[in-house]
């Protein structure tokens, strides 16, 4: 397919020109911004607007005291012996304290090292050693799992682990004691927009998740790419955990055009529409799932909705949801590392289920090369390179990784794209080897790591399955010791093992078993792609969630 669907060449390379006409304007109307500095302005600007509203806890602030409080934190860190570059590892949910707290960070000029909450003491560790974090702000919920880590993070001291919330250790130094008698006057720290502000964990190919450094200007760049070619609106929804990359985004983004940002607690496919209709949302980013669900239960489709972002829906789904919710709805390209990478315009509006993700984003250039390092002719697939302001600074002490992925100062994605002679782009999958489990990412050798430290198993391979309900689920095909059997106590002894080391989104789905891997003659390596080639994925396998065999 190319993008001339239901437009004339004639029509379709006019409004073309007009975009990216715009796009140079965008770019040149660009004002370089801090973090901080953005606070400051909306509490200038929109001072007694809701800025967010966390609305199952009943946690909201305007955005003046969005600035307010957040000086405070900042204060009351320095207080504590916070200073400039200093990371901070966050492990907090979905509550008022994590944006205010980032906010802190950032008028600090301190980094924000968040951690996800479903993490392990082991994976919890990992982060907190590998960017030598020196202070730490834990949830209730969590402490007793962050309090137990087997090894306790050399440059952490406990009287610098904060606990937010309860206080059940009476050893704990806690948010609400930092806070006691700390003023609310302006942050004066000098920030530039390449200081750090975040180090992103993000699943690799290689192990452990690697930490993108992430800079004022990246989050400035980022949030003007989010609201490029988009109306101010008022009410917006993020319903993904804060420490994922979205929702600092899509408060960002808000905060650009002066709305309100409804923080959900978590993404919930059952009660996500009823948040839309609720709170009379305007925009968000829709999950392909509730889409396909609110199709399947004929959903009322009457909502305040004007605009979504859809992010790789097939394109029957697209057609579905514009029909039903008589919105409209943008595709893009992105990841963590750069942002956004490619939208598709709303003047292309007829483009909108081409199943294209659209042309370059504002200060975004791109290629595609073919493995030999040649560029790669137009129509064909290559693996995109991108480059431009505001992409991330490269992974947290990861030089290998840094050198591998970087060509100058182009970054190798990963991802294969095919590209048409107008500059329409179409992702075609990914040269990484990745798991995608609803919104997680996941590296099949991070899981087949922890496995493979079970005495009784030879090599394991992970490798996705389909699955309706979550996009694809994580398998794993084993290879025993001589001696050792295919049997439920097998099974036992991997799931316990994979549940102690594992965050549970990583944990296997499905275990199969091989009397050996299919490998390659000359490198030894195993190859997947026949794993994944059978007729029927499951046959033979064991349901960890089901509790019985295929």
């Amino acid at each position: 397919m190319t993008a001339s669907t239901r437009l004339t060449q004639t029509q379709l390379k006019k409004r073309l020109a007009n975009a990216l006409r715009q796009i140079e304007a965008l770019e040149s109307a660009y004002e370089t911004i801090t973090i901080g500095q953005l606070v400051e302005r909306g509490a200038r600007t929109h001072g007694s607007t809701i800025a967010i509203d966390v609305f199952d806890r009943g946690e909201r602030a305007t955005y003046s005291e969005m600035d307010r409080l957040s000086n405070k934190y900042a204060h009351a860190l320095r207080a504590l012996g916070v200073r400039k570059g200093d990371r901070i590892g966050v492990m907090l949910p979905n509550r008022i304290v994590f944006p205010i707290l980032w906010f802190a960070i950032a008028k600090l000029g301190a980094v924000t090292v968040p951690i996800n909450m479903r993490y392990t003491r082991r994976e919890i560790e990992y982060v907190l050693s590998d960017t030598q974090a020196e202070f730490a702000v834990v949830d209730e919920s969590v402490w007793t799992s962050f309090s137990a880590m087997e090894r306790w993070p050399r440059n952490l001291a406990k009287d610098r682990a904060i606990l937010v919330g309860e206080s059940f250790d009476e050893t704990a130094t806690t948010l609400d004691e930092l806070l006691k008698g700390v003023g609310e006057s302006p942050v004066q720290e000098d920030i530039r927009p390449d200081d750090l502000l975040n180090i992103q964990y993000t699943s690799g190919t290689t192990g452990f998740p690697k930490g993108c450094m992430l800079t004022h200007d990246y989050w400035g760049v980022f949030s003007y790419q989010a609201m490029c070619w988009e109306q101010p609106y008022q009410r917006y929804l993020s319903a993904q955990p804060f420490f994922y990359i979205d929702p600092p985004a899509h408060l960002l983004k808000s905060y650009r055009q002066g709305g309100t940002l409804y923080l959900a607690p978590k993404l919930s496919a059952t009660r996500f529409i009823g948040w839309v209709k609720q709170h009379r949302i305007e925009w968000c980013q829709f999950p392909e799932l509730i889409a396909r669900q609110a199709e399947a239960a004929d959903e009322d489709g009457a909502t305040c909705l004007k605009q979504i972002l859809n992010w790789g829906w097939n394109p029957d789904t697209i057609r579905r949801f514009r029909r039903r919710f008589r919105v409209r709805t943008e595709e893009a390209y992105g990841m963590t590392e750069i942002g956004f990478g490619t939208r598709m315009t709303g003047q292309l509006d007829e483009l909108a289920d081409s199943g294209s993700v659209g042309i370059c984003a504002p200060f975004r250039a791109l290629r595609l090369m073919n493995e030999d390092g040649r560029p790669t002719p137009v129509g064909d697939v290559g693996e995109l390179w991108v480059r431009g302001r505001g992409i991330f600074k490269g992974y947290w002490n990861k030089p290998e990784a840094n050198e591998a992925l970087f060509e100058g100062e182009w970054f190798k994605t990963g991802d294969l794209v095919r590209r048409d002679e107008l500059g329409f782009h179409w992702l075609v999958g990914r040269t990484k080897d990745m798991i995608r489990r609803s919104s997680e990412n996941i590296a099949a050798r991070e899981v087949e790591a922890v496995i493979r430290e079970i005495p009784e198993i030879v090599d394991v391979a992970a490798v996705p399955v389909p699955d309706v309900k979550r996009g694809e689920e994580v398998k794993i095909c084993v290879e025993l010791r001589e001696g050792s059997t295919p049997d439920n106590l097998a099974v036992a002894r991997i799931l316990e093992h994979a549940r102690a080391h594992l965050a549970v989104f990583k944990v296997p789905r499905y275990i199969s078993f091989t009397p050996a891997l299919p490998r390659a003659t000359t490198s030894n390596k195993v190859l997947k792609r026949e794993l994944m080639a059978v007729s029927d994925p499951l046959a033979g396998a064991y349901d960890t969630e089901k509790k019985r065999w295929c």
